[in-house]
């Protein structure tokens, strides 16, 4: 796992990226946690943005009301898992309404950080939020094709498990009815019950 020092320094690095010019910054980072837990959202919305921390706002205080049922309460959860993103900076507006979704030019200059955090992490458990997040590991039409089970996955040579969970975007009704609702469900029960996510409420 890495050292405090080693994320420190990734992260600096990080807050200097520029690489994408329709992209609004400065990248958000989570805390620089050595934790066998990586959290990876999607991108950050303007108000992660104004206060440089993910989920910040009420996409953020459903995704923490998940983590509080099965043990972890917010502060906590900061404090012990380490949180990615796919995309660092805010995409900006989509003219027809809500967030623009990053471009796959944008994923790809994003890529490298996320790797690197893999690579200094060696994280035995991985959990992707929402559909962007997903589709970093896995491959995949509908989220009842992957919400609710857990995917062994060789990540840079060292086996981990993945759990993906859906967006907690209160414009979705996905994980609000079933069968996103059962299978959310699901998804933590997978969660609470992994040993990384165990090791973390000692």
């Amino acid at each position: 796992m890495a050292s405090l020092t080693a994320l420190r320094r990734h992260q600096a690095a990080l807050r200097r990226c520029h690489r994408c010019p329709e992209m609004q910054g400065p990248p958000v980072v989570g805390e620089p946690v050595p934790s066998p837990v990586l959290l990876i959202g999607q991108a950050p919305g303007r108000k992660e943005i104004e206060v440089h921390r993910p989920f910040a706002w009420t996409a953020g205080k459903t995704l923490f009301k998940w983590f509080a049922s099965i043990g972890l309460e917010e502060h906590a959860f900061r404090q012990r898992v380490y949180m990615a993103a796919v995309c660092r900076c805010y995409p900006g507006k989509n003219p027809k309404g809500g967030d623009r979704v990053p471009s796959p030019d944008e994923v790809a200059h994003c890529a490298p950080w996320l790797e690197r955090e893999i690579e200094l992490l060696a994280p035995e458990l991985v959990l992707p939020v929402g559909r962007l997040a997903i589709a970093r590991f896995l491959q995949f039409r509908r989220l009842t094709e992957v919400v609710g089970r857990r995917f062994r996955l060789d990540l840079q040579g060292r086996a981990t498990e993945v759990i993906p969970l859906p967006h907690p975007s209160g414009a979705s009704t996905w994980h609000r009815t079933d069968p996103g609702r059962r299978l959310l469900e699901q998804a933590l029960a997978h969660i609470a019950r992994h040993p990384a996510w165990q090791a973390l409420l000692d």
